[in-house]
């Protein structure tokens, strides 16, 4: 699940959450934001049995996949877009 905030500016945190156990293990978010280094997006375990992470990004078109333990790649459906090539955030 993805939420959005506007910030000042032309920026919007974007947290991405999903639950806790699904899948299971360790899961980052990958994407052109942050040179689809895995792993420095990590999603955090919360209380309410979700994990989060949130990302301040500039607005435009911007491309991301989760990534979880064992090569797992998979998309976000509540995403704007899904292709060939991943989820897609319009900011």
């Amino acid at each position: 699940m993805l939420r959005r905030t506007k910030l000042f500016g032309r920026k919007t945190r974007v947290t991405f959450a999903l639950p806790a156990d699904q899948p299971p293990g360790a899961v980052s978010v990958v994407g052109d934001f942050n040179g689809w280094e895995p792993g420095r997006h990590a999603l955090v375990p919360r209380r309410n049995g979700t994990r989060t992470i949130s990302v301040i990004l500039p607005s435009g078109v911007h491309r991301f996949r989760y990534l979880a333990t064992g090569s797992l790649w998979f998309d976000d459906d509540t995403a704007d877009g899904i292709d060939g090539q991943g989820s897609l955030l319009e900011l």
